[in-house]
C-alpha cells in the first residue's frame, strides 16, 4: 500500500466533524473515526444527556467511551501524507439541491456530465467513461444532464415511451400503442417532434415578425411624441404673447389656456408613453419567448421536447398598436389660432368662446385622432368590445353571480359573501371588476320584469342609492312596458323597440354614453354627452324579487 504511485481517495481519511485528514485517529465502538479532538468537543455538548453517539450513524453510547488513539491507522495517514492522498473533488464538483447527481457515485454524490436515455441514468465523468469505451454503450443516446429521466417511463408499463399517441396527445411506450391507444393515430416521438420543431420555427417567425413590428410602432410613437411636445411648447409661447396684451382684462383666461394645454399635453404623453412601455415590454416578452422555443428546438430528449411545447408555444394576445396615427397632425395650433381670434373679439370671446378654446385643446388626440365618429353597424361597435366581469366584493348578497362571474341572478336567500366596504346593501345590485375608460362596448342579456343596465363611478353610495339616482351614475331602466333614463334622479322617457340585449357604448374621453336596443338591428334609445371625470365601471340592478338575471354577454 506504500508503493509509489498508488493513491487513495482523501475523504477516506477525512475526519467528518472537521472534514479535514484525521489528526490523532481513534476509532468508536461503532467503527467510525474521528479526530480525538473533534470528536471529544462533540460528546462534550452531550454532557448534560449523558448519551453519547456517533455523528454519523447516530449510534449511542452510555457511559462515555474511553477514547484511546489508534496506532494504526494513525501510521497509515503519515505514510500516506507522504506518498500522497488524492484530492477530493472540488466543493463545485459535488451536485447540490438544485444539480443532477450521478446515479453511481456512493457517499457524496458527484455533478452528472450526462444523462443516457437508454439506460435512463446519469453519469459523471467518471462513471461516464464506459459509454465512450464499450462498444454496445456507445449506441445509447447521450444527453445533457436532466432530473426528467422518470418522465420518459410509461407508468403503465415500466417501458421507455418511443412514441406519441397524435389522437390523445400524449407519449406513450410500444405496449400502450398496442394496448389502451390500439387503433389511434400514433407515430414514433421523433415523427412528432419533427413535426413540432416546424410548428415551432413557424412560431419563432411569427415572433420575430411582431418584434419588428413592435419596434416599427415604437419608432412611431417617438417620433409623436416629439411632434407632440414641440406643438405644445410652441402652443403655450404664443398663448402667453396673446395674452399679455390682453393685460388684466383677459389675464385669468390666459392662465387657464396654459393649464389645460399642459394638462393635455401630460394625458397625451402618459398615454403615449404608456403604450410605449405595453410595446418594450411586449417585445421583451416576445424576445424572452423566442429565446425559450430557441432553447426548446436544441432540447435533444424528444419526449421532454414534447411535454414543453405546448405550454411554451403559447403567445399572448398582442398590443393593439392600431390606433397609432403616422400621419403629420396639427397639434396644439388651433389653439394659438382660437387665443389670436380671442384678442381680437375680446367681448364675445369672454361671453361665448370660451367653450371653443377648451373644446379645442381637449381635441388634441394622438392615439385616436383617425376615428372619433361613434360605430354606425353592430360590426362597427364591436370592435370596441370588452369583457366584462362582476366583481363578487360590490354584489348585493341576494344576487347569485354566475357564468364566471358573468351573470346575476336575484335569489330567495342570501348567498355566503364575505363582509366587504365595497357591496351594496340596499339594492340588488352590482359592478364590474374592469373599469372602463376610452372606447368601449358591451351588451347585456336581461330577463324579469324589470332590470337597470347603468355605469357609475367606483365611489358611488353603497347604501341607500340605486343606480341612475345621483351624478355619479347612468342608467337605463328597461322594463316590460316602456323604457326610460336616469340621471341624478332625473327621469327621461326612452322611445324605441324594447329587446331583451341592450348595448351600450362609451366613449370616455368624448364623454358620450349610448345605449342600443339589439336585435336583427341596432335601434339607438338613448345618448348622453358629459364629462366624465372618473374611470366608470359596468353594473346591473335587478328589481324582479326572485329569478331575474342580467348577463353580459361574450362578443369575441
Amino acid at each position: 500500500m506504500a508503493q509509489q504511485g498508488v493513491q487513495l481517495d482523501r475523504e477516506a481519511f477525512s475526519c467528518s466533524i472537521c472534514l479535514d485528514v484525521l489528526k490523532d485517529p481513534v476509532a468508536i465502538h461503532c467503527g467510525h473515526s474521528y479526530c480525538m479532538s473533534c470528536i471529544k468537543g462533540f460528546w462534550d455538548e452531550e454532557d448534560e444527556k449523558k448519551i453519547y453517539s456517533c455523528p454519523q450513524c447516530r449510534q449511542t453510547f452510555t457511559p462515555r467511551p474511553v477514547l484511546v488513539k489508534n496506532t494504526m491507522l494513525a501510521v497509515l495517514v503519515e505514510q500516506l501524507k507522504k506518498t500522497g492522498l488524492q484530492a477530493a473533488p472540488a466543493d463545485h464538483c459535488y451536485a447540490g439541491p438544485e444539480d443532477v447527481a450521478c446515479d453511481f457515485c456512493t457517499g457524496r454524490k458527484l455533478k452528472a456530465l450526462k444523462s443516457c436515455l437508454v439506460c435512463l441514468a446519469s453519469y459523471c465523468e467518471k462513471h461516464l467513461q464506459p459509454h465512450y469505451d464499450v462498444v454496445p454503450l456507445k449506441k445509447h443516446k447521450l444527453v445533457d444532464p436532466t432530473k426528467t429521466l422518470q418522465e420518459n417511463i410509461c407508468s403503465r408499463h415500466d417501458e421507455v415511451m418511443k412514441m406519441f399517441c397524435r389522437t390523445d396527445q400524449q407519449s406513450i411506450c410500444y405496449l400502450c400503442s398496442v394496448d389502451e391507444h390500439k387503433g389511434h393515430d400514433t407515430v414514433s416521438a421523433a415523427a412528432e417532434r419533427t413535426e413540432r420543431q416546424r410548428e415551432l420555427e413557424v412560431s419563432r417567425q411569427k415572433i420575430q415578425q411582431r418584434i419588428q413590428d413592435r419596434e416599427k410602432d415604437v419608432k412611431l410613437l417617438q417620433q409623436e411624441l416629439k411632434a407632440v411636445n414641440r406643438s405644445a411648447d410652441k402652443a403655450v409661447e404664443d398663448s402667453e404673447k396673446i395674452f399679455t396684451e390682453l393685460i388684466r382684462l383677459i389675464q385669468k383666461r390666459s392662465s387657464d389656456v396654459k393649464q389645460q394645454i399642459r394638462s393635455q399635453q401630460e394625458t397625451e404623453v402618459s398615454r403615449v408613453k404608456e403604450l410605449q412601455e405595453k410595446l418594450e415590454q411586449e417585445i421583451t416578452e416576445l424576445k424572452r419567448k423566442d429565446v425559450e422555443l430557441k432553447q426548446l428546438s436544441h432540447t435533444e430528449d424528444h419526449t421532454q421536447f414534447l411535454h414543453n411545447y405546448p405550454s411554451l408555444s403559447q403567445l399572448s394576445e398582442p398590443t393593439d398598436s392600431s390606433s397609432i396615427n403616422i400621419c403629420p397632425l396639427r397639434y396644439f395650433e388651433d389653439v394659438t389660432a382660437a387665443v389670436s381670434e380671442l384678442r381680437d373679439q375680446l367681448q364675445d370671446i369672454l361671453k361665448e368662446k370660451w367653450t371653443n378654446i377648451s373644446l379645442t385643446v381637449t381635441e388634441v388626440d394622438v392615439l385616436l385622432s383617425n376615428s372619433k365618429a361613434e360605430p354606425k353597424t353592430r360590426a362597427g361597435f364591436l370592435k370596441y368590445s370588452n369583457e366584462i366581469t362582476l366583481d363578487p366584493n360590490t354584489a348585493h348578497t341576494w344576487l347569485l353571480l354566475s357564468e364566471g362571474n358573468r351573470k346575476a341572478t336575484s335569489m330567495r336567500e342570501e348567498q355566503s359573501y364575505s363582509s366587504h366596504p365595497d357591496r351594496f346593501t340596499n339594492w340588488w345590485q352590482v359592478l364590474s371588476r374592469e373599469s372602463l375608460t376610452g372606447r368601449c362596448y358591451w351588451e347585456v342579456e336581461w330577463s324579469g320584469t324589470e332590470v337597470y343596465v347603468a355605469v357609475a363611478y367606483k365611489n358611488i353610495s353603497r347604501a341607500g342609492i340605486r343606480f341612475g339616482e345621483n351624478d355619479k351614475s347612468w342608467a337605463l331602466d328597461c322594463d316590460t312596458n316602456c323604457n326610460r333614463f336616469l340621471f341624478n334622479n332625473i327621469s327621461t322617457p326612452v322611445s324605441g323597440p324594447r329587446s331583451s340585449r341592450v348595448g351600450v357604448y362609451l366613449d370616455h374621453r368624448a364623454g358620450i354614453l349610448s345605449f342600443y336596443s339589439v336585435s336583427e338591428t341596432m335601434t339607438l334609445l338613448h345618448r348622453v354627452q358629459t364629462t366624465f371625470t372618473q374611470p366608470l365601471y359596468a353594473g346591473v340592478w335587478l328589481g324582479n324579487p326572485y329569478g331575474g338575471s342580467a348577463e353580459f354577454c361574450k362578443l369575441k
